[in-house]
């Protein structure tokens, strides 16, 4: 926050010891004018900084959101989603070293936005595959063909429809071949989300390292916590965007919703994906304007241009040359500049520091990349939620409660004068606490839904053999059925059934959402009468006992997510004083790059590939070949997703360890005794320039650098 007069006046008559002449006063007043003019620059950019993190939440938590959608509507399985997901990683990675190596170094806000309007293009392609690619067709027998003949759903025989109905059935299966390649449209998902991470590669590094170079030093945290708050708004945001638009069709606007026979509730059910991302196209566009007009350098406070190397980072660096003093404002040549980079390079992994906190980062991110990348799917097929229902949940319950995480770490940090090493405590027992409360997730989880064929028999007993052979049975076998159909029905009995058909259902009533199937023979199995037996459209709700489970998995999900997101602020301070000051632009962009490409990218497909396993039931593509998952085995999906992610990150604790043990072989106790000392000199009556270098940790301490939301 911008300093008073008031306040001032108070510090410089504490800090001058000698009289006051007119040239000090003069000195004093220009040096207020200067501080002034800075703060109200970089409050304009701060202001502008918050809104493009706004911006880039926003839509990267859409994407989250509409992982399922996306799935279903272009037919594909979760590995392939994952390498979608994976691919604004890949965007990052292109160009992540040179533009935080040379990008700080040239016009920063420009670059910035530059990097906006690609976001844009890349959140606008997306989008277009909805445009050019047939209405989305979803499985379903049509028991009205017309007004004046009703069809069976068991079809004994092929002569009970009219010739006219199959050939029109097969012109549709054969136009629907024709449109097939319509489903590889997903590759321009792919390209929009790879454009997506392009565009947001310089808006951290050097973002939040403008901030740090031309802010007060007492402000510098207080900015980058107010940008850091900004961004959480984005996920909750996105969330709730995609809540709104899962409940929509589709195709709306282009198709009469009344003609529809699916509800939201169902598993082939898909919203209005494509609408979320023209929105936040248009938001990143706007959030890029500011930048065009800002300076390439702000003027810096006289207390910046004294500043030099704390007492307690100079303990973890190691200082090769005093060339490395030049200044960043110096004017250089694009080869004087690459002429550095490999010897910058070997002197950040020359710090053990850096290189195991670094180690620890990678296996989390990767931990939580997964986990948060699935979480609506594993809500949705673990609880029976719907997607609109779990979207909503996760952006209004989860997201803030990793706000509130973020917010206390570095309340902690500020109220306690936590140094280098508390603060890598706090990030140790932030992650052990964290997980050790994910390991009760694991007695949370709903059983298999009763699915005739697939996880239960015919007669109701618990299935225990091939999957594709038991899904025919003596009730049905008088219908001709096709094993790859996914209609499900719910049956009176409680059980769901893959088909009409294969429920053995002789007639039907109504249409569209109303119809209701009656003398369904394998229905009547498990009941006193089978001429009674009837079935409605859609599967049978979970067991009694699921809702209660889905309360307590919120109520562990929301303290998990509290816990890790604390120990988020001190490990970033950690690794931001273990590096030299010149270096700091240079190190994220490393941090980041590893985070991209060893974490951001193989998470989400080794995940996806990992879930893919737990499938019990497969849809088909119109031409043939293998679609989307229909069903999941809840256990198996359970044990895979939650064991994958907590062996994760009981691997990266083991790294904090070390980090935790290098900092202490570093720091001796007479170390930490000078440490408290010149924290309490800080308040003394020095000059300026000797206070600086002993209230460096308490700067540090509140210092809040950018960490992107992954729970």
């Amino acid at each position: 926050m911008e300093i008073s007069s008031k306040e001032n006046t108070h510090f410089f008559s504490n800090t001058t010891i000698l009289p006051v002449d007119r040239s000090s006063f003069k000195s004093e007043s220009s040096a207020s004018k200067e501080k002034q003019s800075c703060c109200g620059g970089i409050k304009i950019f701060l202001g502008a900084l918050s809104f493009v993190y706004f911006a880039k939440a926003l839509s990267g938590s859409y994407l989250k959101s509409t992982i399922t959608q996306i799935e279903r509507r272009f037919d594909i399985p979760s590995s392939l989603v994952g390498v979608i997901d994976g691919s604004f990683e890949i965007g990052n990675l292109l160009i992540i070293v040179f533009v935080s190596y040379f990008g700080a170094k040239l016009h920063r806000p420009r670059i910035i936005g530059i990097g906006c309007l690609i976001m844009s293009a890349g959140t606008f392609l997306i989008a277009m595959p909805q445009f050019f690619m047939g209405r989305y067709q979803y499985e379903r027998f049509s028991s009205i063909i017309n007004s004046t003949v009703s069809i069976s759903p068991c079809l004994q025989d092929k002569s009970q429809t009219p010739l006219s109905a199959l050939e029109k059935s097969q012109a549709n299966v054969n136009a629907g071949c024709e449109k097939e390649a319509g489903s590889s449209m997903w590759i321009y998902v792919l390209l929009g989300n790879l454009l997506r991470g392009i565009g947001e590669t310089p808006i951290q590094p050097l973002g939040i390292a403008y901030i740090d170079d031309y802010a007060i030093e007492e402000n510098a945290a207080l900015y980058i916590g107010c940008v850091q708050t900004v961004a959480i708004i984005g996920p909750i945001f996105g969330f709730l965007l995609g809540s709104l638009c899962a409940k929509l069709y589709v195709d709306i606007g282009f198709v009469d919703l009344d003609s529809i026979t699916i509800t939201h509730k169902d598993a082939q059910w898909v919203g209005a994906w494509w609408l979320g991302y023209l929105i936040a196209g248009v938001i990143s566009v706007l959030a890029g304007i500011p930048f065009w007009f800002l300076p390439k350098n702000l003027p810096k406070t006289h207390s910046r241009k004294d500043s030099s190397t704390s007492s307690e980072q100079s303990k973890f660096i190691t200082d090769d040359s005093k060339d490395q003093h030049k200044s960043y404002q110096q004017q250089v040549k694009i080869a004087e500049m690459a002429k550095d980079f490999l010897p910058s390079l070997k002197n950040l992994f020359g710090n053990p520091v850096y290189i195991l906190y670094l180690c620890a980062s990678i296996i989390q991110f990767n931990s939580l990349i997964g986990m948060v990348t699935y979480k609506p799917k594993y809500i949705e097929q673990q609880y029976g939620q719907t997607s609109s229902k779990t979207n909503f949940v996760i952006g209004l319950i989860n997201i803030p409660a990793v706000a509130f995480g973020i917010f206390s770490g570095g309340l902690i940090m500020k109220k306690f004068r936590i140094s280098v090493l508390g603060a890598a405590k706090l990030s140790l027992g932030s992650s052990f606490f964290g997980y050790l409360l994910l390991l009760s997730l694991f007695a949370m989880g709903c059983e298999n839904s009763d699915v005739a064929g697939l996880t239960v028999s015919y007669h109701g007993t618990k299935q225990t053999i091939d999957y594709e052979q038991a899904l025919f049975s003596e009730c049905n076998s008088g219908c001709l059925c096709s094993k790859n159909d996914w209609d499900p029905i719910c049956g009176e009995n409680g059980v769901t059934y893959i088909s009409a058909c294969l429920a053995g259902c002789q007639a039907s009533n109504g249409s569209g959402k109303n119809t209701v199937y009656f003398n369904c023979s394998c229905v009547g199995i498990l009941e006193s009468t089978s001429q009674s037996s009837s079935a409605v459209v859609g599967p049978c709700q979970k067991g009694k006992e699921c809702p209660k489970m889905f309360q307590y998995f919120l109520v562990i999900s929301v303290i998990t997510s509290y816990t890790l997101s604390v120990g988020g602020t001190p490990g970033y301070i950690l690794l931001l004083r273990c590096i030299k000051p010149h270096l700091k632009s240079f190190a994220l962009g490393i941090y980041t790059l590893a985070i991209r490409v060893l974490a951001g990218i193989p998470a989400p497909v080794y995940f996806g590939v990992a879930i893919d396993t737990t499938c019990l039931k497969w849809g088909s593509k119109r031409c043939g070949g293998r679609g989307a998952c229909r069903l999941y085995d809840s256990s198996a999906l359970r044990y895979v997703y939650l064991g994958l992610t907590l062996v994760l990150g009981t691997v990266s604790i083991f790294f904090s360890v070390a980090v935790l043990w290098v900092l202490r072989k570093r720091s001796s106790p007479h170390d930490e005794t000078l440490s408290t000392n010149r924290e309490r000199d800080a308040c003394g009556t020095k000059s300026r320039k000797d206070n600086f270098v002993n209230s460096d940790l308490l700067i540090q301490s509140t210092y809040w650098p950018e960490k992107e939301t992954r729970l």
